[in-house]
């Protein structure tokens, strides 16, 4: 679950790291507000839509499993423990 939600913000992240290496290209300090006053909107919009996308991607090309839990029951008076199937 960590793995997924670092992959995420990661995801997130990526446009503004573009941009601040931009900036350092442009041999403009990007620790300054003033360069991403017009910008940090867009990138925040550039970054949803980028992990809204891995989302769906995920979502919709993942692997299924076809198999299942099945809780523990019992059969015949005796407790089955549960397990994957």
């Amino acid at each position: 679950m960590i793995r997924t939600l670092l992959d995420d913000v990661a995801l997130f992240l990526l446009p503004f790291g573009l941009y601040a290496i931009y900036l350092l290209a442009r041999r403009r300090s990007p620790l300054r507000w003033v360069h991403w006053n017009d910008h940090a909107l867009r990138l925040a919009l550039a970054g949803g839509v980028l992990v809204i996308g891995s989302l769906l991607f995920a979502g919709l090309f993942g692997e299924r499993h076809r198999t299942g839990y099945v809780p523990s029951h019992i059969e015949n008076g005796r407790v089955v423990p549960g397990q994957f199937r």
